[in-house]
C-alpha cells in the first residue's frame, strides 16, 4: 500500500473512533443501578451533533434515560425521565436516578436535555466496565 494510502486509511480509522467516542459517556454514579453501574459506558443519541439532530428532547417519553444539564450538579447527570409536566403551558419533566429515593430537585425543560441512551429493544445500550479508565485518569 502506498503512504498515502496508509494515510488516508489511518485518518479515517481516527475519524471513526472520534464519532464513535462522542456517541459514548461513562457513568460515574450508582443512581441508575441495577440498570447500569459506575465505570460502565452507555451508548447516546445526541440532540445536537454538529447539526445533526439524532432524536428531538421535545419527543423525549416517560421511561427514556437522558443526559442532562442539571441546574443543581456541575457534571451532566443520566438519570431517567419518570413524568413529564407542563407549567404555563412549556413542557417540563421529572427525572430521576432508578437509585434514587427521590426525583430530582427541578424540572427539565427540553433545552436541558442533550443526550438520550440508545435501546436495544427495552434495554438500555451499555458496554460494561471499561469507563473505569476515563474514571480513574479524571481522579473521579
Amino acid at each position: 500500500m502506498s503512504t498515502k494510502k496508509e494515510i488516508a486509511v489511518y485518518a479515517l480509522i481516527i475519524i471513526v473512533g472520534l464519532l464513535i467516542a462522542q456517541h459514548m459517556n461513562v457513568v460515574v454514579s450508582g443512581s441508575m443501578e441495577p440498570v447500569f453501574f459506575r465505570g460502565d459506558i452507555v451508548v447516546v443519541e445526541k440532540a445536537d451533533f454538529i447539526g445533526l439532530h439524532e432524536f428531538d428532547p421535545n419527543n423525549a417519553e416517560v421511561g427514556d434515560i437522558v443526559v442532562y444539564n442539571a441546574k443543581w450538579f456541575p457534571n451532566p447527570v443520566i438519570h431517567r425521565i419518570i413524568n413529564e409536566t407542563y407549567v404555563n403551558g412549556s413542557k417540563y419533566y421529572v427525572i430521576k436516578g432508578d437509585n434514587n429515593n427521590v426525583p430530582d430537585p427541578y424540572l427539565v425543560s427540553p433545552s436541558q436535555i442533550t443526550e438520550r441512551v440508545v435501546k436495544i429493544g427495552e434495554q438500555p445500550f451499555i458496554i460494561p466496565k471499561i469507563g473505569y479508565i476515563t474514571i480513574w485518569l479524571k481522579g473521579l
